[in-house]
């Protein structure tokens, strides 16, 4: 039994004459053709390039950083023990939160600067009854960091240097000649 599409195609079709039936059929043959070929376009190769000048050094090429922001002082602030909450404050969200791995948090970070090859960072935590109980990852927490940078800020001195009034124009000017203002 013909479906009820085919019928009404085949009416419609029938009415047309042979040119504009021709016409249509390669209308529609070029439409398949224009829709399909673009899933079959071929992979670009690894070293594909947009343009001949996009390596020379003074094209500037900006700098793209995704993910969330990861660097060895935030990873050595991590100790195990830390709970969801901690960990959330010190990194932020993570970027991937599985939903069927409730305790496992992972986090990815990745910056091309310029011309400089692109650089990776990705951390792993596993937790355990919200507390921190693994860390994994090509950051990982390193406790002589930690202390060295705990170090300098316990013996930096910060020198504050002492108010001086901004004098207007007018002061200055009246200083100059010898007849300074009162305050």
């Amino acid at each position: 039994m013909p479906s009820l599409f085919s019928f009404l195609f085949n009416a419609a079709f029938h009415k047309l004459s042979h040119m504009q039936q021709i016409f249509h059929l390669s209308a529609m043959s070029a439409l398949i053709i224009l829709f399909s070929g673009g899933c079959a376009q071929e992979k670009k190769p690894a070293a594909y390039q947009s343009s001949v000048l996009e390596n020379l050094p003074f094209v500037y090429k900006m700098t793209v950083q995704q993910g969330n922001i990861l660097t060895e002082e935030m990873v050595d602030n991590l100790t195990l023990g830390m709970n969801k909450r901690q960990v959330n404050f010190l990194l932020g969200t993570p970027l991937l939160t599985d939903f069927f791995h409730q305790d496992r948090w992972d986090y990815a970070y990745s910056i091309r600067r310029g011309h400089q090859p692109l650089e990776k960072h990705s951390l792993t935590l596993y937790f355990k009854d919200d507390v921190l109980t693994r860390i994994d990852g090509d950051l990982k927490p390193n406790a002589q960091r930690a202390a060295a940078r705990a170090n300098e800020i316990k013996n930096s001195v910060v020198t504050v240097p002492d108010y001086q009034a901004q004098q207007g124009l007018l002061t200055r000017g009246l200083k100059a000649i010898g007849l300074e203002p009162k305050q």
